[in-house]
């Protein structure tokens, strides 16, 4: 589903250059939950934002749904990613003007979908989150779990191949997390390929693998786990 290669990217200004990623190698397959760990500003959003092609990258490879990223135009960026990619965000990003019907049309209507084709997709994403009945209700009226839980129904109504989610949690009390998180997990086992950006060791315990990105590089935690244990006489067979 998703393949980087000796990715980099580097911000330049005219006085210093940054580089958010280096080396960075990362293989997601079809239908896999994987959660992408690490410390502040080691990577994580550079690294989802190129994913979601909300941003270029400098070097290297990038593979989405077996399509070459490189050399693509804003327009072809743009096509892909309203083809292959849903988003939800930590601070959940709906429209408080609009109601819930109209939050999760608004990508839609930029798709180019029919009014009819759309009036399902919005109806069967919203059940789908437990929001059925309350989908001519306000953002203000919802807590902040049944807000994510829109955000979530807005990016599943496009039908997406890839779901990039960024701190789905951050926002939500424990019992709100757990709920968002078990939602995200059902949506992974129908076949949607889940890539969670989490601080939270036992949200990303949950995935079925974790990324970890340390100063703009991925770094294998068995393989650290398995140098810490033999410093201390612990045999590699007991962290297989």
């Amino acid at each position: 589903m998703l393949r980087m290669q000796q990715l980099s990217k580097v911000y330049r200004t005219h006085l210093i250059e940054t580089h958010a990623l280096r080396g960075f190698d990362i293989h997601v397959r079809e239908g896999e939950f994987v959660a992408v760990t690490g410390p502040s500003g080691s990577g994580k959003t550079t690294f989802l934002n190129i994913a979601g092609l909300l941003e270029e990258f400098s070097d290297g490879e990038f593979w989405l749904d077996g399509v070459d990223t490189r050399g693509l135009n804003d327009n072809q960026r743009s096509q892909l990613r309203c083809e292959k990619i849903g988003f939800i965000f930590q601070g959940f990003n709906l429209i408080p003007d609009l109601n819930l019907f109209d939050n999760v049309d608004v990508p839609l209507r930029y798709r180019g979908f029919s009014a009819k084709d759309r009036k399902q997709r919005i109806e069967a994403s919203l059940e789908r989150v437990g929001l059925g009945s309350r989908m001519r209700h306000y953002p203000a009226e919802l807590s902040g779990g049944q807000q994510q839980r829109v955000a979530i129904a807005r990016a599943l109504a496009g039908s997406p191949r890839l779901l990039l989610a960024d701190e789905p949690t951050g926002n939500l009390d424990s019992q709100m997390a757990r709920g968002v998180m078990e939602l995200l997990e059902e949506i992974n086992a129908e076949g949607t390929t889940v890539l969670m950006v989490t601080h939270d060791p036992e949200l990303a315990a949950r995935a079925q693998r974790n990324v970890h990105i340390v100063d703009g590089q991925v770094t294998d935690l068995l393989q650290e786990t398995r140098v810490s244990l033999a410093a201390v006489g612990v045999p590699s067979a007991v962290v297989e």
